[in-house]
C-alpha cells in the first residue's frame, strides 16, 4: 500500500494568510495550514475547497498549484500533500474540532511554531505571489 494523499490549503486575503492552532497531534499547539486528507472519490482540487469549508467555514477558489510535498519527513504520518493557493469568496470564518485558533497573520510576519513542512509551502507560496504580481506588472 502506497502513502495517502492530503491538500493544504493557502488562503490569501488581502497580504495575510490564515493559519490554524491544531489541538491535536502530530503538531499539536502548533499554527499549520488548514487541510486534510483526500477522500476516496474526489480530486485534490474537490478535497481542498471541501476540507477547508469544513475546517474553517471559508468557501474558496483556487488561484493556483503551489506545489507537491512528499519528503518522508514531513509528517509522521507519511502523508503526501498537494498545497494549493486559495482565495476566500464567502462563507464565515470558524473553528472545528481540530483547531484550537484561527488567525490571519501578515505573510512577511509569520509565527515562529509553524508545523509539519508548512513553513516551507509558505515560503514556496510567497514566491509564486511575487512571481504572479510581477506578471500582472508586465501587462
Amino acid at each position: 500500500m502506497g502513502r495517502e494523499v492530503a491538500v493544504d490549503a493557502v488562503i490569501v486575503e488581502a497580504g495575510k494568510v490564515l493559519l490554524i492552532l491544531r489541538d491535536h497531534e502530530p503538531f499539536r499547539g502548533f499554527w499549520v495550514l488548514p487541510g486534510g486528507h483526500v477522500e476516496e472519490n474526489e480530486t485534490v482540487e474537490q478535497a481542498v475547497v471541501r476540507e477547508i469549508k469544513e475546517e474553517v467555514g471559508l468557501d474558496v477558489e483556487i488561484v493556483g498549484l503551489i506545489g507537491i510535498f512528499s519528503d518522508p519527513s514531513r509528517d509522521p504520518r507519511g502523508l503526501v500533500s498537494v498545497a494549493f493557493l486559495t482565495r476566500p469568496t464567502g462563507g464565515q470564518l470558524r473553528l472545528n474540532r481540530e483547531s484550537k485558533d484561527a488567525k490571519w497573520f501578515p505573510i512577511d510576519a509569520l509565527p515562529e511554531n509553524i508545523g509539519f513542512d508548512h513553513e516551507l509551502i509558505l515560503e514556496t507560496a510567497k514566491k509564486l505571489l511575487r512571481k504572479n504580481k510581477e506578471n500582472s506588472n508586465d501587462h
